[in-house]
């Protein structure tokens, strides 16, 4: 067995990773970076169409209206501290990524240039304002390849495709990992003082994803299965413009820059559903919106998409009929969405300065997830009770500020304000506390289980298997729910998991490089996860952000202004027969914000 040992202990090497290894490498930690990918192949390099900040580069901004946009567009279930710190560090951060040398694009000042994103307003929701920064819409890829290089710098040591399968804790306290190297099929032992989980979403959950193969919830379902709640897990976010057929995103800086979305008639439909700000209203909004055209048989010649259009000829005479002055090119298009044609002209043949993109929605983003407070520290329970020793940021994370839907550039900001936060905080505490010796055979428990699938000899492939669930989850658990659908959802998931117990199979029982071990034992995190998400849904009666219930379509801020903490009843990490589950609920809301400005207050949320 082998036993590394450092102070500070990185699992996932995205945004948040690389932003806590930087900061708590410069606060003088010992600190390792585990990442069953290189690092700069790690999810946050998808991220395409820019950071929120409230610079004011192009017109007047502030960080109170980008929290009070971010709140709002979280259908008011966002933690409003976590969303003022959001706000509020997110314009030092941004200033920061600049200095370490991100290639921003530039306004005619020589300042960062800022486009439109969707929920982005000034004054409270006046109208439209210029919040996102970008590198043409490769932002989230200079975010990485910046952060990989200054984590480099100040010597963060890092572990290359070592597959984080299990959280290691003692007396309550976490005091390590076990992680597999994928090149031997070797277990390691990661001990540390600190644990910082950043893995990511778990969008290949539903059949239609922008997620890449390799974000299956592991860090999620890990600390579910030693002891940490669940927070919020029927809130996931289906962003409105996945390429047809495949899932693949298409930025919302597309839109900011001015495309629309048009329906098999030819109209510019958001007119109808949001008024005021039309194609830019937030995610869920617009999910929703393509949805009932679809349903009324306003799809492109009556098939489930409808069309963004970014032609400058459509998009210009659409802005004239509005009453804008602003125009666009052809140069312009190809300057700011160079990764967006090159997306749709490899994988969908189509070009879209000459066509239209056929798009539907697509699983984009989970709000919920591992529980945390402002600090990163991992909660336990509704009174915010912290587990020594553990951390987390990112998709993976629930600091809440995104509530019921997470308003468009914010994953980014997330990341780097929140990984900054945990790594100071890393740093700090690892100087004060002593370390937490290792349990007796740590990885005991995670060699039966994967021993178990190793040898299993049941009938079915992950892959089929796979497919099951994410039909069921998308059929039953997509934009639009029902009470009777999602319960039937729960069952089924039930069921494929006790299929995964017991009628699993595997053709490579080998060690190196086995992809197909490593796959099946995703898959349970799936399934996992699948199960949290549904019974959650089920749970919360009535419509609120990306949660939306047709047999509740209102929002009930009497009895729903709350957060969904969902745990597993047994200690067992894989037990025999499918875990129950018991859900609770926590106070949603600090009325930070809400005390300073009576406009936080629920209301109805227009655009």
């Amino acid at each position: 067995m082998h036993i590394h040992k450092h102070e500070v202990i990185i699992v996932g090497a995205g945004g948040a990773g690389l932003m806590a290894a930087l900061y708590a490498s410069q606060g003088g930690a010992d600190v390792a970076v585990i990442s069953k990918l290189y690092p700069t192949r790690s999810h946050t390099g998808a991220a395409l169409g820019g950071i929120g900040a409230a610079l004011g580069n192009m017109e007047e901004d502030k960080p109170l209206w980008h929290a009070y946009d971010t709140v709002k567009g979280g259908d008011y279930l966002a933690d409003q501290d976590a969303a003022k710190v959001l706000a509020e560090e997110a314009v030092a951060a941004v200033v920061e990524l600049e200095h370490m040398g991100l290639p921003y694009d530039r306004n005619e000042n020589g300042r960062i240039s800022q486009r439109r994103f969707g929920g982005h307003t000034s004054n409270f929701g006046e109208k439209p304002v210029r919040r996102a920064c970008h590198s043409a819409d490769r932002t989230g890829h200079m975010i990485l390849q910046t952060l990989y290089q200054q984590c480099i710098k100040n010597n963060a040591r890092f572990f290359d495709e070592f597959h984080v399968i299990d959280l290691i804790v003692n007396n309550g306290v976490a005091c390590g990992v076990v992680a597999v190297q994928l090149s031997t099929g070797d277990m390691h032992i990661f001990h540390g003082k600190a644990i910082f989980f950043a893995t990511g979403g778990w969008g290949r959950v539903w059949q239609i994803t922008s997620n890449a193969h390799s974000l299956t919830g592991d860090g999620a379902a890990i600390c579910f299965r030693r002891g940490v709640p669940m927070q919020d897990m029927e809130f996931y976010q289906f962003h409105p413009t996945g390429l047809y057929g495949l899932g693949v995103l298409l930025t919302e800086g597309i839109r900011g820059e001015g495309g629309v979305l048009i329906n098999g008639k030819g109209e510019r439909f958001m007119e109808k559903y949001a008024p005021k700000i039309k194609d830019l209203a937030s995610r869920d909004v617009v999910s929703r919106s393509i949805y009932m055209e679809l349903r009324a048989g306003n799809g492109i010649n009556g098939k489930n998409y409808v069309y963004l259009d970014i032609r400058p000829e459509t998009v210009n005479r659409f802005l004239a009929e509005a009453g804008e002055t602003r125009r666009i090119d052809t140069s312009t298009v190809i300057k700011a969405l160079a990764e967006t044609l090159d997306l749709c002209r490899t994988y969908a043949g189509v070009d879209p300065l000459t066509q239209p993109m056929p798009i539907q929605p697509t699983a984009h983003y989970a709000m919920g997830g591992i529980p945390t407070n402002i600090d990163t520290e991992v909660i336990l329970d509704e009174n915010k009770t912290v587990m020594r020793g553990l951390y987390a940021a990112g998709e993976c994370a629930c600091v809440s500020a995104h509530g019921a839907n997470r308003l468009g550039t914010n994953s980014l900001v997330d990341l780097v304000v929140f990984g900054r936060r945990g790594g100071m905080v890393m740093a700090n505490y690892v100087k004060g506390v002593d370390w937490t010796p290792l349990p007796d055979k740590p990885t005991a428990e995670i060699e039966a289980e994967f021993n178990r699938i190793r040898n299993s000899k049941g009938k079915l492939k992950t892959a089929e298997l796979r497919n099951k669930m994410q039909q069921v989850m998308m059929d039953k658990v997509g934009v639009f729910r029902k009470g009777s659908e999602i319960t039937e959802a729960v069952e089924d998931v039930k069921a494929l998991t006790q299929e995964y117990m017991t009628n699993i199979t595997i053709d490579d029982r080998g060690f190196k490089f086995n992809t197909d071990l490593l796959e099946a034992w995703e898959l349970g995190n799936l399934l996992e996860l699948a199960h949290v998400t549904a019974v959650s849904a089920v749970a919360r009666t009535e419509s609120r952000g990306a949660h939306s219930r047709e047999d509740f379509p209102n929002r009930d801020d009497d009895q729903w202004m709350v957060h969904t903490l969902a745990k597993r009843c047994t200690d067992d990490l894989y037990p025999a027969e499918v875990p129950a589950m018991e859900l609770n609920h926590k106070k949603a809301v600090d009325t930070s914000l809400a005390d300073l400005d009576p406009r936080f207050l629920p209301k109805e949320r227009t655009y």
